[in-house]
């Protein structure tokens, strides 16, 4: 018999019940909602210390301070309030009774509008008495239409991450079973969630990220350079953006080719600084042309080549390429790119892909390219064949759409066929290694040849 999820007031009330949490509460902007529904679940003066609201910015700076960008929705903001209200807490109640109490805060900076409402939270807590902190934070995204429906989301959210920092902490997925309770699917998107501390040691924040976006509660995330899960919408930010979509299983010296080619090409054509261009080696799971779903293990695994690598890395949860142009268009207005093989022209033109569409393909179409959205092609080449752009011919029925993206440079070769030797693909790498072939190891970068080596 499964067992029957507990919810919002329930768990508000199992917190203060239990004698040994007490602490504060700071929310402004729009996120005045968390610890409305521990005072609806009785008992809370057991567990609030102090709750405060700053709705008015003035006040807010007064007590956190202003944040150098001059935001209010930020990482640093719900930081800053979670140290200010953890501080107070265990300074002033240390004495009296702290040796029975795990003292904590939480925290949410939240703000609303018709376009995108967003916010971040967290907690900060002691999991036994006297213990140095812990902390989990997270940014979320509501994607409902109706504010009430985004507060009452909010609200959950807070109480399951509450109560998830103090009684989930067995493993990441223990955490995340119950993160989202009483929440409706594609109601809401964690874009990013950090843990430290001696409460969550054995929590690795990149394999719960991606363990978020193959459960569906995000559709997009985005590793930087340095191997660290970040919000998308402050890497993003006024940045041009070229996206490489590809399977990087495992990534090859052609993958590596291709960016080049089209970082140069990209910035050449929109005249743009290399300061202000971000490249991203991006890949889904969730691939409607193989039809097939990539398991989590799996996309940790090409995490790891690419981090070696130093790659910005995005996963999402795109099976079509216009997705990627709307996702990117959350954060930045700036030009955007997707460059990929020519093998996958004959995909991008197959109408059938485009089934939940009014429009279909060239409404599809129309949402990924446009006066600063470009698709670019690198020729798909072979012993027998080389495949560019201008050398491939949909169906007769959609030939004049194509045609009409051609002929306004939306879609543009990056190479020509003898500008490349010959396209080395991840499963010529894969039969290579399988049929023990060492010649596997001269098409790949000399990170990728020491992490498969290992793994063999």
């Amino acid at each position: 018999m499964k067992h029957r999820k507990q919810t919002t007031v329930e768990k508000a009330l199992d917190i203060n019940l239990d004698l040994a949490w007490y602490g504060a509460f700071a929310e402004i902007g729009a996120g005045q909602e968390v610890v409305r529904q521990f005072f609806q679940a009785g008992k809370a003066s057991q567990t609030i210390a102090l709750t405060i609201s700053a709705y008015d910015m003035t006040f807010s700076d007064i007590i956190y301070g202003k944040e150098k960008t001059g935001r209010y929705v930020c990482q640093s903001r719900v930081e800053k309030m979670l140290d200010k209200e953890f501080s107070k807490v265990v300074t002033r109640l240390t004495e009296s009774r702290g040796k029975d109490t795990c003292f904590f805060s939480f925290a949410d900076t939240v703000a609303t509008s018709k376009n995108q409402s967003h916010g971040w939270m967290g907690v900060r807590f002691q999991h036994e008495p006297g213990a140095e902190p812990s902390e989990v934070v997270l940014h979320v995204r509501l994607l409902d239409k109706q504010r009430l429906l985004q507060q009452e989301n909010l609200a959950k959210l807070g109480v399951n991450l509450i109560h998830c920092a103090f009684y989930k902490r067995k493993n990441g997925l223990a955490f995340l079973d119950d993160l989202f309770d009483q929440i409706k699917e594609h109601s809401l998107s964690v874009d990013v969630i950090y843990f430290k501390g001696p409460g969550f040691k054995d929590f690795n924040d990149v394999e719960i990220n991606v363990h978020i976006v193959s459960r569906g509660w995000n559709e997009g995330l985005f590793i930087n350079q340095d191997g660290v899960p970040t919000n998308p919408s402050d890497a993003f930010w006024g940045k041009n953006l070229l996206i490489q979509r590809a399977y990087f299983n495992p990534p090859t010296k052609t993958h590596l080719d291709v960016s080049e080619r089209g970082v140069a090409h990209f910035e050449a054509e929109f005249k743009l600084k290399s300061t202000d261009t971000m490249p991203i080696f991006e890949f889904t799971m969730n691939n409607r042309l193989k039809n097939e779903a990539l398991a989590p293990l799996e996309a940790l695994e090409k995490v790891q080549m690419l981090s070696a690598m130093k790659k910005n890395i995005l996963i999402t949860r795109f099976s079509l390429f216009y997705e990627l142009k709307e996702f990117a268009r959350l954060f930045t207005n700036k030009p955007f790119g997707i460059v990929t093989s020519a093998r996958h022209l004959e995909k991008l033109f197959d109408e059938k892909f485009y089934f939940d569409l009014n429009g279909g393909l060239l409404e599809g179409m129309s949402k990924l390219l446009g006066r600063f959205s470009r698709l670019y092609i690198y020729p798909h080449k072979t012993e027998e064949i080389c495949v560019v752009s201008s050398s491939f011919f949909p169906n007769k029925n959609v030939s004049h759409i194509y045609q009409h993206f051609m002929e306004n440079k939306m879609i543009q070769d990056i190479a020509g066929c003898d500008d490349i030797k010959e396209f080395i693909h991840s499963e010529d790498i894969l039969k290579m290694q399988k049929s023990k072939n060492p010649n596997w190891k001269k098409y790949v970068p000399d990170e990728i040849v020491k992490i498969m080596s290992k793994s063999k």
